[in-house]
């Protein structure tokens, strides 16, 4: 059997779309022998544009689907992608604050959902794939999404309170107590918990588990054992992060290593590492 060829190109999207979009990632994988991908629960609304053979989610609140281009709100289980030998696309991270400028519609209305990019209610969504994929290079494909994104930027009014506890919550990853982010922004508990909530479609104690579970599969993905990745991501010991990680992935960290990570560890976070504005 031939071994799995996969390449990644990550890049930051043009300034302008830097506090909605976290980075663009092009990937390019063959002789893919891992039939099912365990797509995990992140802090961020992902979108995936497939520019080879249409994206087979099973499972989840849509049955199986076929699209070309998927968006998926924040979830707190993972998705199901049945994988093809050969896929190419480009995964877009998009921060839920302020997420119905870029596309239309509020995180709310993504969460615990996969939806087809083509039923968006923005100019680009049901052309993009075909047009991405005429592209001859990744700078040209960056460079296409970095036009229609930004042209496409609609004026809303955010929360700044919400706003800066997600900030927060990003840069700190998610270590910091929800009651500590109500004081700051100088709100009770309920009243903060409710905003963040109607804003991002997630509560802050659940973005704040997720912001903490995905750090922890980076940590992974960059070669820390199990012991360290859990104290660096803030768990009380190896144990905690295990039933996180069976809470969210739906497997132990020592499941995924052996089943995704030889897919994965080329890809690291400081690829494109910056501050969310």
């Amino acid at each position: 059997m031939a071994e799995s060829e996969v390449d990644f190109m990550a890049r930051a999207p043009h300034p302008a779309l830097r506090h909605l979009v976290r980075r663009y990632i092009g990937y390019t994988q063959h002789g893919v022998s891992l039939p099912v991908h365990r797509g995990l629960p992140s802090g961020t609304v992902t979108l995936i544009i497939s520019l080879a053979e249409p994206i087979r989610m099973i499972g989840g609140p849509g049955g199986t689907r076929h699209v070309q281009a998927a968006v998926g709100g924040l979830h707190l289980e993972p998705t199901l992608i049945r994988q093809d030998s050969f896929q190419q696309g480009i995964h877009l991270e998009l921060n839920p604050v302020g997420l119905r400028a870029l596309l239309g519609v509020p995180a709310t209305e993504l969460t615990s959902d996969t939806i087809d990019m083509a039923d968006l209610p923005v100019r680009w969504a049901a052309t993009l794939p075909e047009r991405l994929a005429a592209q001859p290079s990744w700078a040209t494909r960056f460079a296409l999404l970095d036009a229609e994104l930004a042209g496409a930027l609609r004026p809303v009014t955010l929360v700044a309170e919400v706003q800066w506890a997600w900030r927060r919550m990003v840069t700190e990853r998610g270590v910091r107590p929800v009651t500590d982010l109500a004081d700051e922004v100088g709100w009770s508990r309920r009243h903060f918990t409710s905003r963040f909530a109607q804003e991002v479609g997630l509560g802050p104690k659940q973005v704040s588990r997720l912001i903490r579970f995905e750090h922890s599969a980076s940590l992974i993905r960059a070669g820390r054992s199990l012991a360290e990745a859990a104290i660096e991501a803030g768990y009380y010991d190896q144990a905690h992060m295990t039933n996180e990680w069976r809470a969210f992935a739906g497997c132990t960290p020592a499941t995924w290593i052996r089943e995704e990570l030889p897919f994965l560890q080329d890809l690291t976070d400081e690829d494109t590492a910056q501050s969310p504005t």
